[in-house]
C-alpha cells in the first residue's frame, strides 16, 4: 500500500512547487485580465487565497488534535466553520446587509444531513469523523449557495425587462422573478452532478484516495466516497432551492447603482409610501434605459 508520505512528501521541494504553481495562476489571471463584471481582477484574489489557505491549513493542522479531545470544543469548531462559510458565501453574493440570509440555505441544507448521520450512527460524535464530513458538506453548501445566488441575481439584473413583463401580465413579484432566475440558478448543480457522474472514470475524489492511503480496502473507500457524493447532491439541491427562493422574495438582493438599494427602501421617503414600497418589493429594479432614468423625476 502506498504511504501518504511517499505520495506527497512534505519538504522544501513541495514548498517550491506550490509557490511556482501559485505564481503561475496569478500570472495567467493577470495576463488574461480575468475578473468579475465589476472590473475587479482575480490575480490578487488568487494570490491572497493561496496564502490564506496555507496559513489556515497550518493553523488547523496544529489545532485539530487539541479540538477533537472534547465535544464542546468540537462543536465550537463546527460552528466556526459554518460562520465562516456564511460570511464567505453572503459577501460573494451581495455587498449589502442581506448577506446574512446566506445562513439559511447553508444551514438548512447541512444540518439535517449531519443530524441524520449522527442519529443513525454512521458518523460518531468524534472530531476525527465529524469535522471532515461536516466540512465537506458545508463546503458543498457554500459553493451551491454562491453559484445559485450570483447566477439568479445576475439574471434578474440582465433580464429585468422580462420580469417587468411578467408583472404586467399579473404575475406576483416572486413568481415573475422565479420564472427568470430559476434556470440560471439551477446551473449551480452542474459541477456536483458532473463530478458524481464521472467519479471513477475521470476523477478519484479526495475521500476515496484518502481512505486508500489510510489503509482501507478499495470497497470501503468506494462506499464512503459514494456516500459523500450523494450527500453532497442532497445538500446542494436544498441550498440552491432555498437561495433561489430568497432571491425571488427579495430577501437576498444587491443595491442598485447610485445607492438606491432596496435594502434601505429610502426612495420616495417623505414623498409617499408607494414608491418606497415598490423599491422594497423590487430591490433589483433599475431605471429605464429608454427614458434615461427620467421617469418620476
Amino acid at each position: 500500500m502506498l504511504a501518504a508520505a511517499a505520495l506527497l512528501p512534505v519538504n522544501a521541494t513541495l514548498a517550491v512547487v506550490l509557490a511556482a504553481l501559485l505564481a503561475a495562476a496569478v500570472a495567467v489571471a493577470a495576463v488574461a485580465r480575468l475578473g468579475d463584471g465589476r472590473g475587479r481582477g482575480h490575480a490578487r484574489s488568487i494570490a491572497v487565497a493561496g496564502v490564506r489557505a496555507a496559513a489556515q491549513l497550518a493553523a488547523v493542522s496544529a489545532l485539530i488534535g487539541w479540538v477533537v479531545r472534547a465535544v464542546p470544543l468540537l462543536l465550537c469548531f463546527v460552528v466556526l466553520m459554518f460562520a465562516v462559510a456564511v460570511r464567505t458565501a453572503g459577501r460573494r453574493i451581495t455587498g449589502n446587509r442581506t448577506w446574512r440570509w446566506a445562513a439559511v440555505p447553508i444551514g438548512a441544507a447541512v444540518l439535517p444531513v449531519v443530524a441524520l448521520l449522527l442519529l443513525t450512527g454512521l458518523v460518531p460524535l468524534e472530531g476525527v469523523a465529524l469535522i471532515p464530513v461536516t466540512g465537506i458538506l458545508i463546503g458543498g453548501g457554500l459553493t451551491a449557495t454562491v453559484l445559485g445566488g450570483r447566477r439568479a441575481l445576475d439574471e434578474l439584473h440582465t433580464r429585468h425587462g422580462e420580469v417587468e413583463a411578467g408583472l404586467a401580465l399579473g404575475l406576483p413579484d416572486r413568481d415573475a422573478r422565479l420564472e427568470i432566475a430559476r434556470p440560471a440558478a439551477s446551473d449551480a448543480l452542474l459541477p456536483g452532478l458532473d463530478q458524481t457522474r464521472t467519479v471513477g472514470l475521470v476523477t478519484l475524489p479526495g475521500a476515496f484516495v484518502g481512505m486508500l492511503l489510510g489503509g482501507a480496502s478499495p470497497l470501503l473507500a468506494g462506499a464512503v466516497q459514494l456516500f459523500v457524493l450523494v450527500a453532497l447532491m442532497a445538500v446542494q439541491a436544498v441550498a440552491v432551492a432555498l437561495v433561489l427562493e430568497l432571491v425571488a422574495r427579495g430577501l437576498l438582493h444587491r443595491d442598485e447603482p447610485g445607492g438606491r438599494g432596496g435594502d434601505h427602501g429610502q426612495e420616495g421617503a417623505g414623498g409617499g409610501g408607494e414608491g418606497a414600497a415598490a423599491g422594497r418589493a423590487r430591490p433589483w429594479r433599475r431605471r429605464s434605459r429608454t427614458l434615461n432614468g427620467a421617469e418620476g423625476e
